[in-house]
């Protein structure tokens, strides 16, 4: 791992520099600390979220490959589900989580430096847990090893995402399921929140319960749409057509079955390798390209 990496903001490469000069490590020769992409604004923040088992990591995969082919990036990937499966997804192998530096934090307490905030600590961390891919970062939430409340965990995420997503063009959240990760406050500026489900009933009922709880957070969400998943080559059955329409879900767009997507995860291979002609990943980049002309 690189002291200094590529996509940083200019304040966390200084903050990093001075808990070098603290903790005593040395930049190699010739190695600069980088200016980031995107220093002092703020990523486009789009969350993936629905019922267990709907295909929202694979959505959130693709959407990634999207933004990438398209030219906007870097994109940070945010795996924010325990049951970790987004760096599979995206080809990506990750060294550690956002749990285990939780658990490391604990377990290391007396080897902070003297004088070194435990909070400096962790964005240290934090910084060494973000996995680099082409045009992409991806940060794992992970689950933590030892007892303890899961909150810890949420809010070191949530506080560090805000600091990386300065770096960066996009940031992309792939959610639990259900709507804890909404209760729990782990994600609150979003411009985009997608709600995902598969041609049924349950999985488009939970996408508004989804809804419904965001409202009644107060959350601070720019636009909130819906996206059905898995749609049959026959076409959505006009029962579910019905539930969408009295449920008052904004539609972004409907993902074919793919057999392609279906192959690619039996042979552990990426969503980023699917060819052109692939049918979710043409009909998710042109949700990708709504949503890019929203901001514009």
């Amino acid at each position: 791992m690189k002291p200094f990496r590529e996509g940083f903001s200019s304040v966390y490469l200084l903050q990093s520099s001075v808990l070098n000069a603290e903790v005593g490590i040395e930049t190699g020769a010739g190695e600069k600390a980088s200016v980031g992409y995107g220093v002092g604004t703020v990523a486009t923040t789009i969350v993936i979220a629905g019922k267990g088992g709907v295909g929202k990591t694979t959505i959130s995969g693709l959407i990634v490959g999207c933004l990438r082919k398209s030219g906007r990036t870097p994109i940070l990937a945010v795996d924010a589900d325990p049951n970790v499966n987004l760096n599979q997804v995206l080809g990506i192998e990750v060294e550690s989580t956002v749990g285990q530096v939780r658990e490391d934090t604990l377990k290391s307490i007396g080897d902070i430096p003297a004088g070194m905030p435990k909070e400096s600590f962790l964005e240290l961390k934090i910084q060494e847990a973000v996995s680099e891919g082409n045009g992409f970062d991806i940060l794992v939430m992970g689950r933590p090893e030892g007892p303890g409340c899961y909150c810890y965990a949420n809010s070191i995420l949530r506080k560090h995402v805000d600091v990386l997503s300065k770096s960066y063009k996009y940031l992309v959240i792939d959610s639990e399921a259900g709507m804890e990760h909404l209760s729990r406050r782990t994600t609150q500026n979003v411009d985009h929140l997608l709600l995902v489900s598969d041609a049924a009933i349950r999985g488009i009922q939970t996408a508004a319960r989804i809804r419904e709880l965001a409202l009644e957070l107060g959350l601070r969400i720019g636009k909130m749409w819906f996206i059905i998943n898995r749609v049959p080559a026959t076409g959505a059955n006009e029962i579910l057509g019905r539930e969408i329409d009295k449920q008052h879900l904004n539609l972004l767009g409907a993902v074919p079955e793919d057999p392609l997507i279906a192959e690619f995860d039996l042979n552990q291979r990426s969503v980023l390798e699917l060819p052109g002609e692939s049918p979710a990943s043409k009909a998710v980049c042109e949700m990708v390209r709504k949503l890019v002309e929203e901001e514009s």
